[in-house]
């Protein structure tokens, strides 16, 4: 928690020089590029010369380039690949960064194809620049590969990963059949007194179909995944974010780094593969210093695996879902 002011601040305090580049943060989804974007904007208020830009795919390149031309940015925040297409027909020039850096590293950096497409991006920047590198989770094999893109990087632990806890979250467990898992996810959303509510599905396919049943039966419940069109998508995160809608369907698009002020619930209708997912999705909840909830569907051999993975590797008891919560636990602040 706190990751994006780091560096933002941290930026903004170094005065962003004047009518050249000199700041690019890099992720690995549409939204955060846009969330990271607005909090320079809001950060910025009070420096009227700092101009920045978010660039992504699925919006028209041209919309890019006459932006980069039209109005140049001093810190851009984007993806990837649409990055590296600006670098390379030259709409974009690196050679005056002085901060180069990586939002949820491990994601982007352990990706192979996004970790070249990286590298490409890396190499059009000077030599004498400040890298920095942020995620709330960093395997072994990960951080020898940020180190590559470092010279003598300084290593800064919030929480050693073993002590890794989630303050003011309480997590529980529901085992269950697969065939049960649409009449016990209603029967806590009918139950949860929750402000909104994040529901992690493993596919897009479930994601259509989970936030159909749901709408049909009238709960106030929006999807985002990866089918959508670039517009559609920020459009419903928008508008969840501006909390006209109060469930969200979601794959682990959503799973990292989105700020929600208002979530104090996540349910896992599906396990994620392993423990890192599952500390990033129940993350989303509980938030900016307040209290939250996170359950999980335990539904196959596979599914208690990764939960017991979860508590070994965080020290964390997840118990059985109590038939009575305390609303007050989950609740404020």
């Amino acid at each position: 928690m706190g990751k994006t002011a780091v560096f933002v601040i941290a930026i903004l305090h170094q005065n962003p020089e004047p009518k050249t580049l000199d700041s690019l943060v890099l992720c690995h989804t549409h939204e955060l590029a846009f969330q990271i974007c607005k909090e320079f904007q809001r950060f910025s208020k009070y420096m009227p010369l700092v101009k920045t830009a978010v660039f992504f795919g699925g919006v028209p390149i041209a919309q890019d380039k006459a932006a980069l031309k039209n109005d140049p940015p001093h810190i851009v925040t984007g993806t990837p690949g649409r990055i590296a297409a600006l670098v390379e027909d030259k709409s974009l020039d690196l050679g005056h960064i002085k901060h180069f850096v990586i939002d949820e590293c491990d994601k982007v950096i352990s990706a192979v194809d996004m970790r070249g497409t990286v590298q490409k991006i890396f190499k059009q920047t000077p030599h004498a620049k400040q890298v920095m590198m942020f995620s709330a989770t960093l395997p072994e094999e990960v951080r020898v590969v940020c180190k590559k893109f470092m010279h003598n990087p300084l290593e800064v632990y919030v929480d050693e990963g073993e002590k890794l806890t989630l303050y003011g979250l309480q997590q529980y467990y529901v085992e269950l059949q697969e065939s049960e898992k649409n009449h016990k996810l209603v029967d806590l959303l009918d139950v949860l007194e929750f402000n909104q509510c994040i529901i992690f599905v493993r596919s897009v396919s479930r994601a259509k179909e989970l936030n159909k049943l749901l709408v049909e039966i009238n709960f106030p419940s929006t999807c985002i995944h990866s089918d959508l069109s670039q517009d559609e998508r920020l459009d419903r995160y928008r508008k969840f974010k501006a909390f006209e809608s109060r469930i969200l369907v979601a794959t682990d698009l959503m799973g990292r780094g989105i700020d929600i002020e208002r979530v104090n619930v996540v349910i896992n209708y599906d396990m994620p593969t392993d423990p890192d997912p599952y500390l990033h999705r129940v993350g989303r909840a509980g938030r900016f210093g307040t209290k939250g909830l996170a359950i999980s569907f335990v539904s196959s051999k596979e599914d208690g695996d990764v939960l017991n993975g979860v508590q070994q590797r965080f020290v964390v008891s997840v118990p059985n879902l109590p038939d009575e919560i305390d609303p007050a636990s989950y609740m404020g602040a």
